[in-house]
C-alpha cells in the first residue's frame, strides 16, 4: 500500500490521537504495517507537506529513499511485506545520515540486530500502550544523535497487561479502529449516526482502559483481540 500521492492533497484533521509534537524541519518517511500505522502516523504531523514517503513494504520505501535525502524514518517492524529492522539496514547504507525510529510491535529487538550501530531507536509496543512519551522521546533522541531503547527494551520485562472482555459490539468497533476507520466512516459502517459512533469509541477506550485509538489498538494485538 503506498499512500504517498494522497498525502498532500488530504485535508488536516483536529487529531486527538497525535503521536508525535516533534517539529521535523527534513523529508520523513513512513512505512508502518497496515493503514492505521499509517494513517496515525500522517495525521501525527502539523504539517503533512513533509512526508515524502507513507507505504507499508520494505522495497517501496527504498526507492523513496532513493530518489531524494529524508530527514527520518520512523517504522514498525513488522511490515505487510518486508522486515523493519533489515529496511533500517538498508537506509541507513543508503542515506548514513538518516534518522530511524522502529516501533517493534513484537516487544522484542532480534538477536541479529541488537547490538547494531545502525539501530538507534527502538520502542516496545507495550511502552506505548499506557504512554505515548516513549515514541516521542525516541524521535528527540535520534533528531540529536543519540540512542534510545524504550523501558521494557531496557530492563527486559514487560509491564503488566490486563485484558478485559468486550461485548460484540466492541469487538466490532475495535475492529473498526484498527482498520485506520475515522468516527464517520464507523458511523457509516455500523449504520448509526456519528454521535453514536464517538460514544461507542469513548465507551470502548474507557473499558481498555487506554486513553486514544492508537493505544486501544495496540493493546488490543497485544491481547488478542485484534490484527492487523
Amino acid at each position: 500500500m503506498d499512500l504517498t500521492p494522497y498525502i498532500q492533497n488530504q485535508e488536516q484533521r483536529e487529531n486527538e490521537d497525535r503521536l508525535l509534537t516533534v517539529t521535523v524541519t527534513g523529508k520523513v518517511a513512513l512505512a508502518m504495517k497496515g493503514r492505521f500505522f499509517l494513517r496515525c502516523f500522517c495525521d501525527s504531523f502539523q504539517d503533512t507537506g513533509c512526508i515524502g514517503c507513507a507505504v507499508t513494504d520494505e522495497d517501496s520505501c527504498i526507492k523513496y529513499l532513493e530518489k531524494e535525502p529524508f530527514e527520518l524514518l520512523i517504522c514498525t517492524d513488522r511490515l505487510e511485506k518486508g522486515n523493519g529492522f533489515e529496511l533500517t539496514r538498508k537506509a541507513r547504507e543508503q542515506q548514513p545520515s538518516l534518522k530511524v525510529v522502529v516501533l517493534a510491535l513484537g516487544d522484542a529487538i532480534p538477536v541479529e540486530y541488537a547490538n547494531a550501530s545502525w539501530l538507534e531507536a527502538v520502542v516496545a509496543e507495550a511502552d506505548i500502550i499506557e504512554d505515548r512519551k516513549p515514541l516521542e522521546a525516541a524521535v528527540l533522541a535520534v533528531l540529536g544523535h543519540h540512542f534510545y531503547r524504550s523501558a521494557s527494551l531496557r530492563s527486559g520485562h514487560l509491564p503488566y497487561l490486563s485484558c478485559p472482555r468486550l461485548t460484540p459490539r466492541e469487538y466490532e468497533v475495535l475492529d473498526l479502529l484498527a482498520q485506520g476507520m475515522t468516527d464517520r466512516e464507523i458511523a457509516e459502517a455500523l449504520t448509526v449516526s456519528e454521535q453514536t459512533s464517538r460514544t461507542y469509541t469513548k465507551r470502548l477506550l474507557k473499558i481498555l482502559g487506554v486513553n486514544n485509538r492508537v493505544q486501544a489498538v495496540l493493546k488490543g494485538m497485544r491481547c488478542g483481540m485484534v490484527q492487523i
